[in-house]
């Protein structure tokens, strides 16, 4: 009898305090999977840092579901094969909630299907671009924070036909990345009015791509659709060297300083290129100093979109209520889209109060809005760029076509 009076007593205790009691804090692990070797080395860092900054917003604004956010990374090379490993490591491993990622398409195909469909786990790609993502089978699991290249390839297209350039040779790497946007492309500047003179797929990381460039000889205006730290830095040394080329025209997976290192400055003086850009608005500014005072560059390549990645995915678990994977699909979609509250960069304290309130938000993103489609996608800008003295200088959003 002593002994049910002893947990009679200790119940209602427990029911009496339970109201002043704080809700039970909970830590909450994302991922991070991206290119920090291979083809793409010289831009990963950069874009976890952005990721990195949406995770120092939350825990500098009290945490998430009472704990604190933290963000574990892998190396994905820009590799299928790699980028399941990685997957393996931080899903089934590290335990985490959701991943920001991956880089390359292939890399985050590999990835989900290596352990996140069948763990349930929603991914943000700040950067997976080819159209192939649009139709994956993924139960509804893989977004992305920047527009598809079916975009991009259009804009190149009308940039170039914008310039005079009527005819170009396209040389592309053999990948979905490569492939799609070669495919984007020429469609789009056929339909312009331009020109494709020859298009020759390659392979990536090889050392001689002379072969290569023998065939694209019959226009001198060449696209190289490939990567800074591989295949384009050398097709374009090649190029510049055989003397065969005046224009020269890259993606965004050409956008890095390091393309042009070892290169005559002079020879690809005015080399135009294309990447998904941000808006100008009040999102973007608040996140342009926000990242400046964490000493991160606004302007990096998929920077801004891999901080909105982390912070949308922040947003969703604190929606959902906890750090466990079911449900986090519905509530990401419902804090990035219309109706709620606007939800600018760095406003997590604001969100949370919000949400707590049982009132919906609609995050803006620094890359721009976000109200994702059926297939996870999201509209947005494409930039054009230029090279100067040897550096990529932004020229802003190419307006030419719709």
């Amino acid at each position: 009898m002593l002994h049910i009076k002893k947990l009679l007593t200790l119940a209602v205790t427990a029911s009496v305090l339970g109201a002043a009691l704080p809700a039970y804090a909970e830590d909450v692990k994302l991922g991070f999977i991206g290119g920090f070797t291979g083809p793409i080395e010289s831009l990963t860092p950069p874009i976890f840092a952005g990721a990195k900054l949406a995770v120092q917003e939350v825990n500098d604004q009290g945490g998430i579901l009472g704990g604190k956010l933290s963000i574990v990374s892998a190396d994905g090379a820009c590799d299928a094969t790699a980028a399941a490993n990685a997957a393996d490591k931080v899903i089934n491993t590290e335990k985490v909630t959701a991943v920001v990622g991956a880089l390359c398409t292939g890399e985050t195909i590999g990835a989900f299907n290596g352990s996140g469909k069948s763990g349930n786990v929603v991914f943000v790609s700040p950067a997976s671009s080819a159209p192939t993502l649009t139709t994956l089978d993924d139960n509804d699991l893989v977004f992305r924070t920047t527009p598809s290249d079916a975009l991009q390839g259009v804009k190149m297209a009308a940039l170039l036909i914008s310039k005079g350039v009527k005819d170009v040779s396209v040389t592309y790497v053999n990948n979905d990345y490569g492939k799609g946007l070669a495919d984007a492309f020429t469609k789009a500047y056929v339909a312009d009015g331009g020109k494709v003179a020859a298009s020759v797929a390659h392979e990536d990381n090889k050392a001689d791509y002379r072969a290569e460039l023998g065939k694209l000889t019959a226009s001198q205006n060449l696209v190289i659709l490939a990567y800074a730290n591989s295949s384009g830095h050398t097709i374009l040394q090649q190029a510049v060297e055989a003397g065969d080329f005046k224009v020269y025209v890259g993606g965004d997976g050409m956008v890095g300083d390091t393309l042009t290192q070892g290169i005559d400055k002079a020879s690809v003086e005015g080399l135009i290129a294309t990447r998904a850009g941000a808006p100008s608005g009040t999102a973007t500014a608040t996140f342009n100093k926000l990242a400046a005072d964490a000493k991160v560059d606004p302007a990096g390549t998929y920077v801004p979109q891999a901080y909105d990645a982390a912070f949308l995915l922040a947003l969703a678990i604190e929606k959902n209520g906890s750090a466990k994977r079911d449900g986090l699909s519905k509530a990401l979609r419902d804090v990035a889209s219309a109706p709620g509250e606007k939800i600018m960069p760095g406003e997590w304290k604001k969100a949370v109060g919000l949400i707590k309130a049982g009132k919906d938000i609609d995050y803006v993103g620094a890359g721009g809005a976000l109200d994702f489609d059926k297939a996870g996608d999201v509209d947005g800008i494409i930039n054009a760029l230029v090279v100067k003295t040897g550096k990529f200088v932004d020229q802003g959003e190419i307006k030419t076509a719709d």
